[in-house]
């Protein structure tokens, strides 16, 4: 951690240096000469830091010499940062003082330092300039402290770095990641727990039976449930399935409530274990029941009696798999089938070793590297997961020298067998550069077995400093490839993938990784519950996560932690916010996770270095105005969750390193408008904006449309609500839209519709102003009150792939056929829809010639899936296909595998054009009339569908009284995976 720390203070000490001779201007007196002095001694420091890092793990006088230059370090850093806030916040208010009356001018982001005019009064004037004179103060004592820490170094006699350049981080491939999903020596152990899953030997027996898989850290435990769990037959053979993961200490409540969060797929509302276990037992009540607990260290039955007596009323049948590295575990928890998995041999350790290192690697490369390869799986004494991170960092070591370096480090001293995994974690943590190995160790400060979102590490790195900007690439991007790169390195695993591109969406971190990062960041990061008291190790904690049970007592304690730079509180209690507030000045992240968060207190403008502000279930009716006092703020997620909130606060035109800006509704559908105030276009370092909503009513403090215009840095997902009566064309052409190439997903909402005449023509000019940018990938229209939809930009989006439209007053379907990337289409409430026909196939479109000189026209070529629900004045479909006409042939929809008909209560018939396509599933719900036609082998629409192998027949034998609803949340989710995913694609 040191040596990111140390680099980084160099650079800015370089640069705050630079920025005062650029403006011409002198900083307080003497801080030149002490920034020039601390520079110096900071680069001496920096010559040995790889040493001494490398030396820390073995060496406690190392470690505590390290410790105290962190201290100084952070403590610099953060003297730093005031002073550069100090410049921002002159610049704003030089803005706002030089604002006139058409000042739709953006900031600037390179801020100069002002020099306060004759209008501001003497007594602000005073105020500054002792502020900087405390700052230069500061810079001067803690110069001396580090000059006193760089003569103690020479006692350790450190071996000199002679390159002191950073270490060159290599990009992510595009075949990153490599497949290592196959268990080498496991084989018959999976069959058989496989075997005993699926009841194979007696069933008379104790219900439910317990299985433990027992073996140290490492060893594959975890990964052979997982194959268990996942098996196809095994999903199949139970009716409920749940993992859960342990960890130390057993919480009872806490596994009461993931148990019953997994059987019901939301988070319940009891708190106390009694509540929690009855309604576990009614949930499994004679249905058979599968489940994981991994990770378990508990030793004490009392403790596992609770969950044995509630789970007795399984069916006959039902398991249980516990993985753990202690065999009493598994006898305390009674378990009939104990599996004490023993090391790998060396020639399955090879297997899992040689898969990754020699991935993509020539074959003449590899035969001279091979002997140096079993010389390192001699090493790996038979553990698959340090086999797995051995070879991913030997992927990427190329000569033999390199490989000889690594087989020679001294990091292999290790001796305890537990913990000799670490010697190769080691290997492959000091082999990267210092600010991977930052953004590594900070993930220690989430618990085990938590599910990372990337998008959520890339911001945090980037709230953190870990990520500089380059001229040509944007930090967002940076750290994604910081994140690819830790992947890769095997320091995460267990990943949820992007459908449309595999990049990673979440994932997880081994525990044994996970407690080599705290190892790493020992004293810095921590993971505690209200159960844990604070002790004095957390003075001089800099990233903690404190959860806090219902009915616990606030550990006051935390106000010691007086350094924290993280604080991701989660708390299920009333606790006043205000009180935590007047601590912790050195929050770079604050994330506030509480039991409806009624309102964010005046004192967050203290956290003048926050970076990352994130409210989880925002109950308040707004912001304050404090919060646009956050000048370094660059990501601000609100998770809303109630419709309380109405508007965002006016000065937050102020947030001008705001990047991400991300309102999430929590699943609450509110049909919120949220007042945006004007002046918020100003905000153009923002590459985040997934909702946005409008006004176009005279109102001079609410953002008109047009504020898009110079918001050109945005990418990802854009939802645009309020587009009403008031929008005209010039307001929508204003925005620009087609100007924001790195936009995938466009949402517009229109007002609801009072039904005149003109405000149809209106929304018709509006939707054609309103361009998007030609790349888009998804589109979203909804309350559109148009006759007609057919803009002249529609069908120049040729990487369109999903399309729904709802809540329509159209008469007329547009030629969706047309696009040629088209694989999704929904179509939900169209009442004044009554017939669809080749307009909306496209088949106008001009076709190519083929051999034979006939044209082939082609209507919706890649279309997978057709939903039509709510057209309840649709009577007739018509179309061609499969038919030829003079020199044309048509083909529609030659890939469509879904069709689903709902709530079409008058539709008679199906078009001709459905004999012909590949379709392997057909819904029709609620459509009397269509429902009778299509009757097996008697209805007359029976010929055109008779070659479908799914057929939804069952209607009277099943309630689909909410089927459309259910479809409907289906959509909605779908739509927020979409975002995330869009996220994810752009980094």
């Amino acid at each position: 951690m040191a040596e990111g720390l140390v680099t980084d203070l160099i650079k800015q000490l370089l640069s705050t240096a630079a920025w005062g001779a650029e403006q011409e201007i002198r900083l307080v007196v003497g801080v030149e000469k002490e920034i020039r002095k601390l520079e110096g001694n900071l680069q001496t420091v920096k010559a040995v830091l790889n040493d001494a890092e490398k030396r820390q793990i073995t060496e406690e006088a190392v470690k505590l010499w390290l410790e105290k230059l962190n201290n100084v370090c952070y403590e610099m850093d953060d003297v730093l940062d005031e002073w550069n806030t100090e410049l921002i916040k002159s610049a704003i208010q030089k803005e706002e003082e030089e604002k006139n009356a058409d000042s739709a001018l953006v900031l600037k982001k390179q801020v100069c330092f002002f020099i306060p005019s004759p209008s501001c009064c003497f007594g602000q004037v005073v105020d500054k300039l002792a502020r900087r004179h405390d700052i230069a103060h500061k810079i001067k004592e803690l110069d001396g402290i580090i000059d006193e820490i760089t003569k103690e170094k020479d006692r350790y006699q450190f071996q000199l770095t002679n390159d002191l350049s950073p270490k060159v981080v290599e990009r992510p491939q595009t075949t990153s990641f490599v497949d290592v999903s196959e268990i080498y020596g496991r084989d018959s152990i999976k069959d058989d727990l496989v075997g005993m899953l699926l009841g194979k030997g007696s069933e008379e027996e104790s219900s439910p039976h317990i299985i433990s898989l027992v073996g140290m850290g490492g060893i594959g435990k975890t990964t052979l449930a997982q194959l268990a769990y996942n098996d196809p037959k095994v999903q199949a053979h139970f009716e409920i399935k749940v993992w859960v993961c342990v960890s130390n200490p057993f919480d009872q409540c806490k596994v009461a409530k993931e148990i019953l969060e997994s059987i019901e797929h939301q988070s319940p509302n009891l708190t106390a274990l009694q509540g929690l276990l009855e309604k576990i037992t009614i949930k499994v009540w004679g249905k058979k029941f599968f489940l994981v607990l991994d990770d378990v260290w508990m030793e004490d039955s009392i403790m596992w009696e609770p969950f044995k007596n509630a789970l007795k009323c399984c069916a006959q049948g039902s398991r249980i798999i516990v993985t753990t590295r202690k065999s009493r575990v598994a006898k305390v928890m009674g378990s009939v089938s104990v599996t004490n998995l023993e090391l790998l041999s060396k020639k399955d350790c090879w297997s899992v070793f040689s898969k990754i290192a020699f991935f993509d690697r020539d074959p003449k490369q590899r035969e001279q590297l091979e002997d140096l390869g079993w010389q390192m799986v001699e090493k790996c004494k038979g553990l698959p997961l340090a086999a797995k991170t051995l070879g991913s960092l030997m992927r990427f070591k190329r000569s033999r020298e390199e490989w000889k370096s690594i087989l020679d480090n001294n990091l292999w001293e290790f001796e305890d067998v537990e913990r000799s995994l670490y010697a190769p974690l080691s290997l492959s943590y000091y082999d990267l550069s210092s600010p991977l190995r930052q953004c590594f160790s900070f993930c220690a400060v989430f618990p085990k077995d938590y599910v990372f979102s990337s998008n959520e590490l890339v911001f945090m790195w980037m709230a953190q400093g870990y990520i500089k900007s380059k001229a040509n690439m944007e930090m967002e991007i940076i750290a994604r490839d910081y994140f690819e790169i830790l992947a890769m390195r095997s320091f995460f695993h267990d990943f949820e993938k992007n459908e449309d591109n595999s990049k990673i969406k979440k994932c997880k971190m081994h525990d044994i990784v996970h407690d080599f990062a705290q190892l790493m960041s020992k004293n810095e990061c921590f993971s505690i519950n209200s159960d844990k008291e604070l002790g004095s190790d957390y003075k001089i904690a800099r990233h903690l996560q404190l959860e806090i049970l219902k009915k616990t007592q606030f550990p006051e304690s935390i106000y010691n932690a007086k350094n924290l730079r993280t604080l991701i509180f989660v708390y299920q209690s009333d606790y006043k916010l205000s009180t935590l507030f007047q601590h912790f000045r050195c929050l770079r992240i604050l994330s506030l996770n509480g039991d409806m968060l009624k309102e964010l207190p005046d004192a967050v403008e203290n956290f003048i270095h926050l970076r990352y502000l994130n409210l989880v279930d925002y109950c308040g009716n707004g912001l304050p105005e404090t919060i646009c006092h956050l000048s370094n703020l660059q990501t601000l997620k609100i998770i809303i969750g109630s419709n309380e909130f109405q508007k965002l606060p006016q000065g937050i035109s102020k947030l001008i390193n705001l990047r991400h800006f991300i309102l999430d509704f929590n699943n609450c559908w509110l049909n919120l408008n949220i007042e945006f105030p004007r002046g918020f276009g100003r905000l153009t370092s923002l590459r985040t904006l997934n909702y946005f909503s409008v006004s176009g009513k005279d109102d001079s403090n609410r953002c008109k449309l047009g504020e898009l215009r110079n918001l050109n840095h945005l990418y990802g997902t854009l939802d645009i609500n309020g587009l009403g009566s008031e929008i005209d064309a010039c307001d929508a052409e204003h925005a620009q839209l087609k100007k924001k190439i790195g936009l995938h997903t466009l949402i517009l909402s229109f007002d609801e519709w009072d039904g005149e005449e003109i405000i149809r023509e209106k929304d018709a000019l509006v939707l054609n102003a309103l361009e998007p940018p030609p790349n888009l990938e998804y589109l979203s229209i909804g309350m559109y009150r148009g006759p007609t939809m057919f803009p002249n930009w529609m069908m120049s989006l040729n990487n369109l792939k999903k399309l729904y439209m709802s809540n329509l007053s159209l008469e007329h379907l547009p030629p969706l056929g047309k696009l040629p990337s088209l694989e999704i289409v929904k179509i939900w409430v169209a009442s004044s829809v009554k017939k669809v026909s080749v307009e909306f196939l496209g088949i106008e479109a001009s076709g190519k010639k083929e051999n034979d000189d006939k044209i082939t026209i082609i209507a919706f070529p890649n279309l997978k899936s057709l939903s039509f629900s709510y057209l309840q004045e649709w009577e007739e479909w018509n179309g061609i296909g499969g038919e030829e006409e003079d020199c044309v042939r048509f083909t529609i929809m030659p890939r469509l595998q879904h069709l689903k008909i709902s709530e079409c209560l008058k539709l008679k018939s199906l078009p001709n054009f459905l004999r012909t396509t590949p379709l392997q599933k057909l819904d029709i719900y609620n459509s009397p009339i269509l429902k009778e036609r299509c009757k097996r082998g008697t209805g007359e629409e029976w010929p055109k569908i008779s070659h479908i192998p799914k057929l939804d027949e069952d209607e009277d034998q099943k309630d689909e009284s909410n089927e459309d609803e259910v479809d409907k949340e289906e959509e909605d989710k779908g739509l927020q995976d979409k975002k995330e995913d869009d996220e994810v694609e752009h980094l």
